[in-house]
């Protein structure tokens, strides 16, 4: 199943939590921290601007790497894939 998103939305496959610390420990599943970093797998058109109806073009595209609020979006699973839908405004920066 693909899944497109509408309007000003992306999907975000997030990064896979830390397993270590930097020293070292071994985090438990119930220790580690919700991943805030991402990479774009699908980008919706835009939203349109209310007053021209011209569609504004996102400033993320697929493969991007992005960050995220850590209570951002919306966690979703698609064929056993963990992904987040979030909006653009949501996005805190790209990675370069």
């Amino acid at each position: 199943m693909k899944l497109k998103p509408l309007h000003d939305r992306v999907v975000v496959k997030p990064a896979e939590a830390e397993e270590k610390t930097a020293s070292g420990i071994v985090l438990p599943d119930s220790a580690k921290e919700k991943p805030t970093r991402g990479k774009v797998i699908a980008a919706g058109p835009g939203k349109a601007n209310k007053e021209t109806g011209k569609v504004n073009a996102l400033n993320v595209k697929i493969g991007d790497e992005v960050y995220y609020g850590k209570w951002s979006g919306t966690e979703i699973e698609v064929e056993g894939e963990k992904l987040v839908i979030v909006k653009e405004s949501d996005l805190l920066g790209v990675a370069e």
